[in-house]
């Protein structure tokens, strides 16, 4: 288990962490940090633990607002999905349409072709 000291709204914090995870864990520190600066200026001295709290909230917000996106994008990543389904499957379908109507059409040929040829006689083929 790895140590990281981080400094938040002035004040410093030794965190614990999994080995590996020091670099990300002192960049959240200083976004908690940067945004209890900003609402610092932005309000003013209001304490301490309300700028922590309104930090708190604007990442919860943030949160909340990635997890509505994600589930939204899944919903349109299932959708397209389905149409995705069933586009292959009317593809298919047009597919086994014109395999049968050049099956059809080869057929009505070897029939006009073996007609030809009993109404030419046996000296001369067609095909």
């Amino acid at each position: 288990m790895a140590s990281v000291n981080a400094t938040i709204a002035g004040r410093q914090f030794r965190l614990a962490c999994e080995d590996g995870q020091e670099e990300h864990l002192q960049m959240l520190a200083r976004d908690i940090d940067q945004r209890i600066e900003g609402l610092r200026k932005q309000f003013g001295e209001i304490g301490d633990t309300r700028l922590t709290v309104m930090a708190a909230l604007m990442v919860a917000d943030e949160m909340s607002e990635a997890a509505h996106n994600m589930r939204r994008m899944e919903e349109e990543l299932n959708a397209l999905r389905d149409a995705r389904v069933v586009s292959s499957d009317r593809a298919k379908a047009a597919s086994d349409a014109v395999v049968g109507a050049f099956n059809s059409a080869a057929e009505r040929l070897e029939g006009i072709t073996k007609k030809l040829n009993q109404s030419l006689g046996s000296g001369v083929a067609i095909g």
